[in-house]
């Protein structure tokens, strides 16, 4: 027996996404239902080889349904998780409006699956921010070995983390390069991102990070351990999908890179390439439409007793947002409604 699903926001890049993964992954699916907003109403969409045409998010009814896989904004979710929460029917919520409130469990499978069953004191279980989520892939197994102090980590962040919009401003920019009259001023961003990076993602706050900063340090915290001490720099990058981190970690107890890359090795979630010659590494473009979390570039960190470099690189699009939300999808039905 299977379990009936909505996906809200079906019509986006990461609704789409969930929509592929779910069917990928044959999740156990007895009926599903795509919605959206008015806008996009009687949009068709693909979900596995069947053809869906999108449902009124305004005038849906919750009622008996299990599970709804949000990929809207926090305005939008603000309004319509608590009314599918309280039909009977659990959001796993992909926006951040729900990250941090302590009765709302924030998942990675791979990292704190056991927390979901929280999910019931308010019916909601929240997907962390995509820089997020593949960096705690990486640390939890090296963290349960020799326990981590501090990390600091710089993102590299493809412009698919802004939505279309920022993936067709960089398209614009780019044939605006060489195409005379199709110049494009920046609007999604707040400076070029064509041939430019911008040290800016989403809004600052009064010590002077940005948000997205923010996030990563509150979201490790609550998701790994609270007395992990992150501090991090946000970078758009020009860049269709794929982010990437360059990750710094001190810990408690020496950890050799040799030990280090081993446990990676086995750990779930990860594929490590690290082979100190040229391309001996990934890059975004190599994982783009991969479920894992690459990691390269792993080497002892001289200036500090016990530290590691690391280079992180996975699909935002999909580990960083519809992959984690379907594999919450998976733990909730195994773990808890036990239908599939």
């Amino acid at each position: 027996m299977g379990y009936k699903v909505v996906v809200v926001g079906a019509t986006g890049n990461v609704g789409h996404e969930m929509l592929n993964i779910l069917a990928e992954r044959s999740f156990p699916v007895d009926e599903i239902a795509v919605l959206a907003s008015r806008r996009s109403l009687g949009t068709e969409v693909t979900f596995g080889d069947k053809t869906l045409k999108t449902k009124d998010l305004d005038t849906f009814d919750f009622t008996g349904w299990d599970m709804a896989l949000f990929a809207v904004g926090s305005d939008a979710t603000k309004k319509y998780a608590p009314v599918a929460a309280k039909a009977g029917c659990v959001v796993i919520d992909n926006s951040s409006l729900y990250r941090y409130d302590p009765d709302v469990p924030l998942i990675v499978p791979e990292v704190n699956a056991d927390a979901i069953h929280g999910y019931t004191k308010k019916n909601i279980i929240a997907n962390p921010n995509c820089s997020t989520a593949q960096m705690v892939v990486a640390l939890k197994p090296l963290h349960d070995r020799a326990t981590i102090k501090r990390v600091v980590v710089s993102t590299y962040q493809s412009v698919s983390g802004s939505g279309k919009a920022g993936m067709d401003e960089l398209w614009d920019q780019t044939k605006g390069m060489y195409v005379p009259g199709q110049e494009k001023a920046p609007d999604t961003f707040t400076k070029q991102i064509a041939f430019n990076v911008i040290p800016h993602i989403d809004v600052f706050m009064d010590d002077g990070s940005t948000k997205e900063e923010w996030k990563m340090v509150a979201e490790t915290k609550k998701i790994v351990d609270k007395a992990i001490k992150v501090t991090a720099t946000c970078v758009r990058v020009p860049v269709m999908v794929g982010h990437s981190e360059a990750v710094n970690i001190e810990f408690e107890d020496f950890l050799d890179e040799d030990e280090a890359r081993e446990i990676l090795r086995t750990a779930p979630g990860i594929m490590v390439i690290d082979k100190r010659e040229d391309g001996g590494y990934v890059t975004p473009v190599e994982c783009v439409g991969d479920y894992a979390t690459f990691i390269s570039r792993i080497r002892q960190d001289s200036t500090i007793d016990n530290g590691l470099n690391l280079w992180c690189v996975s699909d935002n699009l999909r580990k960083g947002a519809a992959l984690n939300a379907v594999q919450i999808a998976e733990v909730l039905g195994r773990e808890c409604l036990k239908k599939g």
